[in-house]
């Protein structure tokens, strides 16, 4: 269905949809009217009713039974993060539709991870990947292609495939970081059809602006605001394209704790309640690495070893 057979949507409407990133019938029916509106330079009542139209046009937003969702949950894929260990902490791997996060120190094995990852999602469904691409949202110029290079050899792609596959950004601040996910909606939406469609959207690391250019109490409320809306639309990404989205996040030190683990990650409760699955990653001795399952809709918390050599995650 197009976007101009939605009642109340004209070719001048249309076109102003696409250029703000609503290229299909779904991105419209999971938007808000205000962001829609404001897309389309309509009236939010108007904006409501083309929703609803969406809505009921791609059957998204009225009561289903149990059933009907356990049959759709059966679309989601697993991606494997190269230890099985780590899989089966998450339930056989990273899960599409869903915002899995990985926090720890620096050096505890996040950006690793999500390298890894990056290069698995290539990997045909059989061998546990997605035969997908991957997009990278980069935050703190961590992205290394000598180090997707590196682990493509490890499981047998080609290094200059494997790097033509993967879609690298760099965020400057935080606004250019929000902007950075519509982006890679029309880039995902561009490659829909295609031999490797996107199935796997990394936010390295989703925190790192927003702690910095929002210091103080002062700016906490419109700081989480900002965090909110850029993980709910990371969320909707996952869902659009069938995609697993993987953020890292950073640590801050808690000086009032003495016999717990001081470390906590950035964030607060917003960060904890979008993310669906929450891993706290720790450094062991020499290359092995500790996770821990901390959240999770329904998997056990839960401990893991693995480790980081030179071929990538593997177990330990």
């Amino acid at each position: 269905m197009e976007l101009e057979e939605l009642p109340g949507v004209g070719s001048a409407t249309a076109e102003k949809l696409r250029e703000a990133g609503y290229h299909s019938v779904e991105a419209v029916a999971v938007a808000t009217p205000a962001e829609l509106a404001a897309a389309a330079e309509i009236g939010e009542a108007v904006a409501a009713k083309i929703i609803s139209a969406a809505r009921e046009a791609v059957d998204i937003g009225g009561f289903e039974t149990g059933e009907k969702i356990l049959e759709r949950r059966k679309s989601i894929r697993k991606l494997t993060t190269g230890s099985k260990a780590l899989d089966s902490l998450l339930g056989g791997g990273i899960e599409t539709q869903a915002i899995t996060e990985f926090y720890g120190e620096f050096g505890s094995g996040k950006t690793q991870i999500a390298h890894q990852l990056a290069v698995n999602v290539q990997l045909p469904e059989e061998q546990g990947g997605l035969n997908g691409s991957a997009i990278i949202i980069d935050t703190e110029n961590t992205f290394r292609p000598e180090r997707i290079a590196e682990m493509a050899t490890a499981v047998g792609l080609e290094p200059e495939e494997a790097l033509r596959n993967i879609h690298v950004a760099r965020a400057y601040n935080s606004n250019h970081q929000m902007l950075l996910v519509e982006k890679a909606t029309e880039l995902a939406e561009e490659l829909k059809d295609t031999e490797k469609p996107v199935r796997l959207l990394i936010i390295d690391s989703a925190t790192a602006h927003f702690r910095t250019e929002y210091v103080g109490r002062g700016t906490l409320a419109d700081r989480q605001q900002k965090i909110n809306k850029h993980l709910h639309d990371a969320l909707r990404f996952g869902d659009l394209f069938n995609a697993a989205v993987m953020i890292t996040n950073q640590v801050q030190a808690r000086p009032d704790v003495f016999f717990a683990d001081p470390t906590k990650p950035v964030g607060g409760h917003i960060v904890a309640h979008t993310a669906t699955f929450r891993v706290y990653l720790r450094k062991s001795k020499g290359e092995k690495r500790i996770a821990r399952l901390v959240d999770s809709p329904y998997l056990p918390e839960g401990e893991v070893v693995f480790a980081v050599v030179r071929e990538g995650i593997r177990d330990a």
